[in-house]
Formats: C-alpha cells, structure tokens, sequence
C-alpha cells in the first residue's frame, strides 16, 4: 500500500479470565481510506479486535501501533442500534456530542449533516418505536459520524436485517466511504457482503482467533448491484469460501477454472 498505516495490531493476544484464548499473535495493519471486513465463524475474536482498536478492552499482550498521531477519532457501530427509545431521532443523533459537552446550539448543524448522510430527513422528531429496522440502523449510524470520525469500527451492523435492506445500506455506505474516504473496519459473517464492500477481506480462524488469509479485492469503484452478479465477484466469493474452510480444517470446495489472483497470504496456524 502507498497510503500510511492507520493502525496496526502487533503480535497481539487476548486471554479472558476465565482461560478462554480469543486472540493468539494475530498481526495486522490497516492503511488510511482502506475498507476492510473481517470475516470468520464465531468466536473467531473478531469483534474483540474492533474492541481493542477502539480501547474498549485490553489486549493480554502485543501492541498498537497508530500511523500519523498517536490520538485518532473513532466511531463504533453495534450490532444493535441501541437507541434511547425516549428521545427522537435528533436527540439520539446528538448524544456524543452532549456527552462531549458541546452546547446544544453548536451541535444542531453537525446532527443535521449526518441525519442528512444518512438519507433521513424529515424524521427529526421520530421516535425509534416509529421506524424500521433499516432506519433504526441509519440512525445508529448518523450517531457515529457526528462526531466526524476518521476510523469507523462497525460490527456487524446490517446482521439483523433483511437481504434487501441490507444490500441497500451495503450500496449507501459504500457511497458514505467514498464520499468520506474513512478508514473502515467491517465485521461481518458474510462472504457476499464481505467481498461487495471491501478492497481488503481478512480471514480469521475460529478460536484462538489469528489471521488465516488477507485477500486483496482487486474490483474498481464504485460497486454496483450489477458487480455481485459478475464472475469476479462469484471468483472473489469461492477463494474465500475455500480460505475459512481451510481455517476450519475441512476439505475446500472445488471451483474450476477461477483464474483470479486473490492476493491470499497464509499464515501459520
């Protein structure tokens, strides 16, 4: 890569408590304005990366290592929306930055812009029981980029909704990030979606969670819904179909003739 590193994860592990290994020497750097998904069965640490990057948890050994300054602005998205059933869309929007302590007066042009980003206008004044699960989402979202992050960790965000809701908010952050150029950290189960959004997909093993493979989507932007039909994409969807097999110590599956590079690097297991 020829951009900087945004972050990266040096030999890092991480033991629970109670004896559980869910991160074992797991190395990995990701550059500035990359989109990268992290793809693996459960309990594969993937959601404890994203924790310890956003300093929501501390990792047993190893280091992180920020490119640039060493203070970066973060943004998590949930699984859940987890909204405040009690206060409307705006105030939901608003809430890291009245913890922030920015004055209500101040904070009105930033919620307008990222209820904007997120295509909702006009339901300033709706309350979560009110929307869908898409929208609840899309606020949930709007709530992270108030703050103007440079870094947004998402995980699993779109796992509770419908195919067509999520294929539609898979297209709309795609256009957000290119509109935006974050740095983005995607966790996800999916392959379909992992490759339709990603220029990067890493695969990781099931417990104790470690990087398997690093594949390189080499498919231009921007993606439309005709890129998930094309044989790249399908090509792109088996190599990772046979990596997490791999991972999971299964024969992979045979796909003939798919002739793509996928830039997979295999790491010790």
């Amino acid at each position: 890569m020829n951009t900087p590193a945004a972050f990266t994860l040096s030999d890092v592990s991480k033991v629970y408590a109670n004896g559980t290994v869910a991160l074992q020497n797991l190395d990995l750097t990701v550059h500035e304005g990359q989109f990268v998904s992290l793809l693996g069965p459960s309990g594969c640490g993937k959601s404890t990366v994203l924790r310890m990057v956003a300093g929501l948890g501390k990792m047993s050994s190893g280091n992180l290592y920020w490119g640039g300054s060493s203070q970066r602005k973060l943004a998590y998205v949930f699984q859940e929306a987890a909204l405040m059933p009690w206060a409307t869309v705006q105030d939901n929007v608003a809430l890291p930055l009245k913890l922030a302590g920015v004055p209500k007066a101040a904070a009105l042009d930033a919620v307008k812009e990222a209820i904007a980003l997120v295509a909702l206008e006009g339901f300033e004044k709706s309350y979560p029981r009110e929307l869908s699960g898409g929208m609840r989402m899309r606020v949930s979202i709007a709530r992270a980029l108030v703050t103007k992050p440079e870094i947004l960790l998402m995980d699993e965000p779109f796992g509770a909704l419908d195919e067509m809701t999520r294929s539609r908010l898979n297209s709309d952050l795609l256009n957000l990030w290119s509109q935006k150029q974050w740095t983005v950290v995607f966790v996800t189960h999916n392959i379909y979606e992992a490759v339709y959004l990603s220029n990067r997909v890493v695969v990781m093993a099931a417990r104790p969670g470690r990087v398997v493979a690093d594949v390189a989507i080499a498919a231009p932007y921007p993606r439309t819904e005709e890129f998930r039909t094309t044989p790249l994409f399908n090509d792109y969807c088996r190599d990772i179909s046979d990596s997490l097999s791999q991972a999971a110590g299964k024969s992979p599956a045979l796909y003939p003739g798919s002739g793509v590079s996928s830039s997979i690097v295999n790491q010790p297991a």
